[in-house]
């Protein structure tokens, strides 16, 4: 796959071998690191430079990551959350939980299998998750209608669900999703803790579209919260971001720190 996305880029803009930036989870190794270098040097890349999710996601949410104030990002990918806060170019205080989209698909699977007997895929949750799916009970209720296989005799069955019902599906593992952040808060140092206070925590990837996680976020952690802009592209535009400027940004990529 990277040798085919390297050779059709460097294809289309006539560049030979590009300069590749690759989005990686906090806290990853130093084994971690060198794996994913040397499988995109293989894969055709001039060179290879590594960014932690969480800071992509603040420069593509347009923090001012270099700036010796405090900022905090929370990133709700696919498969992880990830809670950084971010000063002077790096992450100071970040956490990673394996708690995200991924697992709030599951656990309307579930919820509607224990609950209404009723065998769904997880194409069928995500829509059910972006339709209804809410943090908080929403002003107006909603129900959406839904088709499955009914576990009792195997045939096709229709059922309702609300947005009430989803909320109690998935609110374990958005109380966890909460309780990393307040962690992260715990360990923040002072100084930055009174500017995150001030300037409040911002949200992206796919997580930060649920209904009312936001206000949840907001009265458990005393601090206004803000979803970013186009909140799914965050990560990605700010990879694009650093390797447009990358020489200014060079201080947020891990392994450049780590040559020198």
């Amino acid at each position: 796959m990277l040798k085919n996305i390297i050779g059709k880029v460097g294809k289309r803009y006539s560049i030979g071998k590009p300069r590749v930036v690759v989005g990686v989870p906090s806290g990853i190794t130093e084994v971690e690191e060198r794996a994913v270098e040397e499988a995109v040097m293989q894969a055709g890349a001039k060179e290879v430079y590594l960014i932690e999710e969480p800071m992509a996601a603040a420069i593509g949410a347009s923090l001012d990551v270099g700036e010796p104030s405090g900022n905090i990002i929370v990133d709700i990918g696919g498969g992880t959350t990830e809670v950084a806060v971010v000063s002077l170019g790096g992450i100071v205080v970040s956490h990673s939980l394996r708690v995200a989209g991924d697992e709030l698909d599951e656990d309307i699977v579930n919820y509607i299998k224990r609950e209404m007997n009723l065998a769904i895929g997880e194409t069928t949750a995500e829509q059910i998750k972006i339709q209804i799916g809410c943090a908080m009970p929403l002003m107006t209720e909603t129900v959406m209608e839904v088709r499955g296989r009914d576990l009792a005799d195997g045939l096709p069955r229709n059922i309702k669900i609300s947005s009430i019902q989803v909320e109690s599906a998935i609110k374990e593992s958005i109380n966890k999703i909460v309780e990393v952040v307040k962690l992260t808060l715990e360990k923040t140092p002072p100084e930055l803790a009174s500017d995150i206070m001030e300037k409040g925590i911002v949200l992206a990837g796919g997580g930060a579209l649920i209904k009312n996680l936001d206000k949840l976020l907001s009265l458990e952690t005393g601090m206004p919260v803000y979803v970013a802009e186009e909140p799914l592209d965050c990560v990605v535009r700010g990879t694009g971001k650093t390797l447009e400027d990358l020489e200014r940004l060079k201080t947020v990529l891990i392994n450049a720190r780590r040559r020198k």
